[in-house]
């Protein structure tokens, strides 16, 4: 099932994780409630993120669970610290809601990102202009300080690329997002040549879907895949729409998505030729 928006999402990934390596050991809620001296209400809370577990607790767990692996033992502490913490994010409370802030949380997590654009320019590889003139076509009531909390956000979130272990980022972008003047010729002129730019990184790839691909008729909206660097953990994928953001986590459900990204990935230009494609569009903006 969907999950909704939730500030916690960082706590679901550890009490997910919790919960598949009990699995994994073959016992019950009533074992695990054993190891902890308490009820078994407490060890449902917990891998219903309901409630956060304490390092000691943690521990016993693991060794209860047979968890002998000191790479995955400490993976799992790491999480478990994590899902505590206030992130960079938290300075703009004021600027994006708990939605976005979450997403935000999880984004920071990732090893890897497969990002499917119907529309726009994926947020990671905005410019601060094209972010600027977006912002209040997408969310009108926007005020011109929220606004500079949306493009502070941007700035921020791409540093995902260029930190000392970058994430990998994977785009699909239809080629009419290139042609959307978004703040004018000027504003996508500069957005144009920062794709050509990013294009050339190592850790980015970025494809076109050209507008004559029949497999347009499949993108019912944008999408994010996440995977994470815990071998443990599963990939989320997240969406969005105008009225809410939803994430999905079941296997079944995240396979899905990771078909029809399969799917865009070998129907959009390579490399190159989305290159050229970009270039197209630029000639446009001249």
């Amino acid at each position: 099932m969907p999950i909704n928006h939730s500030p916690t999402i960082r706590q679901r990934r550890l009490a997910r994780q919790l919960r598949e390596l009990r699995l994994a050991a073959g016992l019950t809620h009533a074992d695990a409630a054993q190891v902890l001296d308490s009820a078994e209400s407490k060890v449902g809370r917990i891998e219903n993120a309901q409630s956060g577990i304490r390092l000691p607790d943690l521990r016993a767990l693991m060794d209860a669970y047979g968890v002998t692996d000191a790479d995955v033992r400490g993976e799992v502490e790491l999480l478990a610290r994590e899902s505590k913490k206030k992130g960079w994010w938290s300075r703009y409370a004021n600027a994006v809601d708990s939605a976005y802030a979450a997403f935000v949380a999880v984004e920071w997590d990732a090893s890897e990102l497969y990002n499917v654009q119907t529309n726009i320019v994926p947020g990671l590889l905005q410019t601060p202009d094209y972010t600027r003139a977006l912002a209040p076509l997408q969310t009108p009531e926007f005020t011109p300080e929220e606004v500079e909390g949306q493009v502070d956000v941007r700035r921020e979130r791409r540093k995902l690329l260029v930190r000392e272990h970058p994430v990998q980022f994977w785009a699909i972008i239809t080629e009419s997002a290139l042609y959307h003047r978004v703040g004018g010729n000027d504003v996508m002129k500069a957005q144009l040549e920062s794709l050509l730019s990013d294009s050339r990184q190592q850790n980015i790839e970025l494809q076109v879907l050209p507008r004559e691909d029949p497999m347009n008729a499949c993108l019912f909206g944008p999408f994010v895949i996440m995977t994470f660097p815990t071998a443990g953990e599963t990939d989320i994928v997240y969406t969005e729409s105008p009225t809410s953001t939803v994430y999905y986590e079941e296997p079944t459900e995240v396979e899905t998505y990771t078909t029809l990204f399969r799917r865009l990935n070998m129907a959009a230009a390579n490399v190159s030729k989305s290159r050229d494609l970009i270039m197209g569009a630029l000639k446009e903006m001249a």
